[in-house]
């Protein structure tokens, strides 16, 4: 090959190898100009049977090491429950209105022998009037049925419009009437109940353990997805237990605090809320409620623990009720122990509200039992009280008319206390 020869191969070589990298990149660019955007919402609302030999985590874990298959039991634990995720419908009656048009010129005898009759119709000004109401769709979120006789699990804000009408749509269409049976006072949960002659045989979530999760547990969550895409699963692990966070109010109304909270990967977009969280056994861990904005796979799960209180609650007396201490508290840390020059770094300090308001409520189990503003809780009934174990949390384990015992600290002495927790006030 000849020097002119082979200056003419290199340089088709180097003009292919040019041509090839522009072509790959303008599909590129196009393909990314292309993909959806993602997602991503603030701190915000987003408005069964097991197959044998699932029963719990350590089940699971034995059933893939003994050779099972993860995806296997994912595929296992959706079918067993689709059929008890159902999308929940808000409706209500609307005001409908008419629009008609006036002619303030046209009435007038005196203006209107100033005006050209074709010019009359543009000045007409529209006007409305009501003409009656119609039942219109206000909103949509998901539930699950948590009995056969038709119990379904949800948010609050999902149903918190008290003057509308609730409907059930299961998995195959089929469309029942309910009714709100108790909204929790403190907690993001509602349970519904199936109205009339469809109110049992259903198919229904196994509410399973929130109180020993593991970060790193493989997680599912099923919702009602964008409120359009009907039973949509994701699946991730748990990124994080006993998350706080401040969610965005619904219906006009303030800013709520989330405690307790379990942070997960898998997708949980608008419309989920109300849905299950589930563990590989098919067993609700949590209630998909809330998701980050600005974030990537953010979401957060009311723990399932808190619908099992409020269940037992509501076959015992008909409503949902809370234990109740009585006292304003700040979580001891390393920075409060410095600031408040304190001699633990855990428990909490009984502190007046920010407002002046006291420390230690009239009347309540707190100053019949003897607390004092200044007093630290170090223990509740011998456990401690910690960031991750707060007072808050540990009182909600326990129900009005429970016997208790505190150790705490007033100064440089360490006291029990002895006492009863009551129902906490409506009025609170």
């Amino acid at each position: 090959m000849d020097n002119l020869t082979k200056t003419q191969f290199v340089f088709l070589v180097i003009l292919v190898s040019f041509v090839t990298s522009l072509v790959t990149g303008i599909v590129t660019v196009t393909l990314v100009n292309q993909a959806p955007p993602l997602m991503t919402q603030t701190i915000s609302r987003v408005i069964e049977k097991v197959a044998p030999g699932f029963n719990n985590p350590s089940e699971n874990q034995l059933a893939v090491t003994a050779g099972g298959n993860q995806q296997d039991l994912v595929v296992k634990a959706v079918q067993n429950v689709s059929s008890a995720v159902v999308s929940i419908i808000a409706t209500k009656d609307l005001p409908v209105f008419e629009q008609y048009y006036v002619n303030p010129f046209g009435q007038d005898e005196f203006f209107k022998q100033f005006i050209p009759p074709e010019l009359l119709p543009q000045l007409e000004i529209p006007q409305y009037r009501q003409k009656g109401t119609e039942k219109k769709q206000i909103s949509a979120g998901t539930g699950f049925f948590i009995s056969s006789d038709g119990l379904v699990a949800t948010n609050k804000h999902v149903v918190e419009d008290k003057t509308a009408d609730y409907q059930i749509i299961t998995n195959d269409g089929k469309k029942l009437s309910a009714k709100v049976l108790a909204l929790d006072p403190l907690q993001d949960v509602a349970i519904l109940k199936v109205e009339g002659s469809d109110s049992s045989g259903h198919n229904f979530v196994p509410l399973g353990d929130s109180d020993n999760l593991k970060v790193g547990q493989t997680v599912i969550a099923i919702g009602n997805a964008l409120g359009e895409f009907q039973n949509t699963v994701s699946v991730g692990v748990i990124s994080g237990l006993h998350r706080s966070v401040i969610a965005g109010g619904t219906l006009g109304g303030g800013e709520e605090i989330l405690q307790e909270l379990i942070q997960t990967d898998a997708a949980i977009n608008p419309g989920n809320s109300g849905g299950p969280l589930l563990d590989l056994s098919g067993k609700a861990i949590g209630i998909n409620t809330a998701m980050a904005q600005g974030a990537e796979n953010v979401g957060f799960a009311l723990p399932i623990s808190l619908v099992k209180r409020d269940l037992a609650d509501i076959k015992e007396t008909g409503k949902i009720q809370y234990a109740y201490l009585g006292v304003r508290y700040l979580i001891i840390n390393n920075q409060i122990k410095e600031e408040k020059k304190l001699s633990v770094d855990y428990g909490s300090l009984v502190i007046k509200g920010p407002k002046g308001e006291t420390g230690v409520m009239r009347d309540s189990p707190a100053e019949k039992m003897g607390l004092k503003e200044g007093d630290i809780i170090l223990e509740f009934n011998e456990t401690k009280i910690t960031q991750n174990n707060t007072l808050s949390s540990v009182i909600n384990r326990y129900r009005p008319g429970d016997k208790i015992a505190l150790k705490i600290l007033r100064g440089d002495n360490e006291l029990n206390l002895q006492g009863t927790l009551e129902s906490r006030p409506e009025n609170l």
